[in-house]
């Protein structure tokens, strides 16, 4: 399909900006139960492992939508697509925070995982069609703040939320954001008709690539060490911590403002060969470092910016790698990563929590961050950069 090409003149900041809150939304949405799992898992009497599944199931479901909702809507404007996956996501969250039964909220986070699916993969590579071609590293990095932005103000401000009035109060709140974002995404966003329809051939020929297939490699482990520990934070500060409620939002927050400064520093630097590895290994110091420093609030809080600062850096590092890898089929390689990323989450919320039922949320700390400390190595030892 020939598309007409978006003007400079319709290129803008506040377009960035409307991308940059829809993902925030999206991914507030997404990680918002970790941040309520003990209340949510009491109320419907589920173990925390089971109420990972709020976790597990958006990957899951992500990870398919990612390639069929992108091909499905190839031929429409991808303003239209992003409002209808917004306003999809806000009946996510009032269905949420209706629910009667676990099961209906489960429901909501399918909802949530084809909405992650399609958002992702189309406004994850939008930054080179919104801005000037000097200026698309700055605005990738301004789009995927969004990312820890949901740790620094949706997940704290869910659990506050959380405590003074109930999780359904959260999802509420959260669907109220979701509909702002909705009026935000038309007012700002120029056309965007689809340049190149991302079939499954062109995706089978990209997954054909030797840097795109690298990229997975080093991709699956860190997201998976990652989500295996960070989904199970809250048990684990409660339980071997021993913080309060009120200082675990405060611990989250932290963890957040310290993942935002990550992502912004990689920004400037994910081109350089040494700065995904730094990160990793970064990860993997400060989650296997828990169970030992974090007995104590102020350990905790040390190993937390050191995490935040670590995982800030991934995922813009893991998005710049494969559309490195990929230059010609921008769309294309968000489709691979953002599908790529949500199966792993997914995964490792699901192993997290066998493995937390089966022992305890400190063990599950040192087995991630194992994990991820021997990609560190492995990637380190790579002769090659991932063109």
């Amino acid at each position: 399909m020939t598309a007409v090409p978006t003007t400079t003149r319709n290129r803008s900041w506040p377009a960035v900006g409307a991308v940059t809150a829809g993902i925030f939304s999206v991914v507030t949405t997404e990680i918002l139960p970790i941040g309520l799992l003990n209340p949510m898992a009491a109320e419907f009497g589920v173990s925390a492992g089971t109420a990972g599944l709020m976790m597990t199931t958006p990957g899951i479901v992500a990870a398919v939508a990612a390639p069929a909702v992108t091909a499905t809507t190839g031929r429409l404007d991808r303003r239209a697509v992003l409002c209808g996956l917004t306003l999809l996501l806000a009946v996510a969250d009032f269905l949420a925070a209706l629910a009667p039964a676990f099961w209906v909220v489960v429901v909501s986070r399918v909802l949530v995982g084809l909405v992650i699916g399609g958002f992702w993969s189309i406004a994850a590579g939008l930054a080179g069609r919104l801005v000037p071609p000097e200026r698309v590293g700055t605005a990738t990095a301004a789009v995927f703040s969004a990312v820890p932005l949901g740790s620094v103000l949706g997940v704290p401000a869910g659990t506050f939320l959380g405590d003074l009035w109930g999780w359904r109060a959260a999802f509420t709140a959260m669907g109220v954001v979701t509909l702002g974002v909705l009026a935000a995404l038309p007012a700002f966003l120029p056309p965007l008709p689809a340049r190149n329809v991302t079939r499954p051939a062109v995706l089978w020929g990209l997954v054909r690539r030797k840097g795109v297939r690298v990229g997975l490699l080093v991709t699956f482990p860190v997201v998976l060490a990652h989500f295996a520990t960070y989904t199970y934070v809250t048990p684990f500060l409660r339980e071997v911590t021993g913080a309060s409620p009120a200082a675990i939002t405060s611990f989250l927050l932290v963890y957040g403002v310290a993942g935002t400064v990550g992502n912004f520093v990689a920004g400037t630097r994910a081109h350089r060969r040494g700065t995904f590895p730094a990160a990793i290994g970064l990860l993997a110091a400060a989650t296997t470092s828990l169970p030992v420093v974090g007995g104590s609030g102020p350990g905790a809080v040390v190993l937390l910016v050191v995490w935040g600062l670590a995982y800030g850096a991934v995922p813009v590092c893991s998005q710049t790698w494969f559309a490195r890898a990929a230059p010609d089929a921008p769309e294309a390689a968000s489709v691979v990563f953002t599908s790529s990323f949500q199966a792993t989450l997914s995964l490792g919320a699901l192993a997290g929590g066998v493995v937390v039922d089966a022992t305890s949320p400190a063990t599950v700390m040192v087995l991630g961050g194992s994990v991820a400390a021997l990609t560190a190595v492995v990637l380190c030892c790579r002769p090659s950069t991932p063109e």
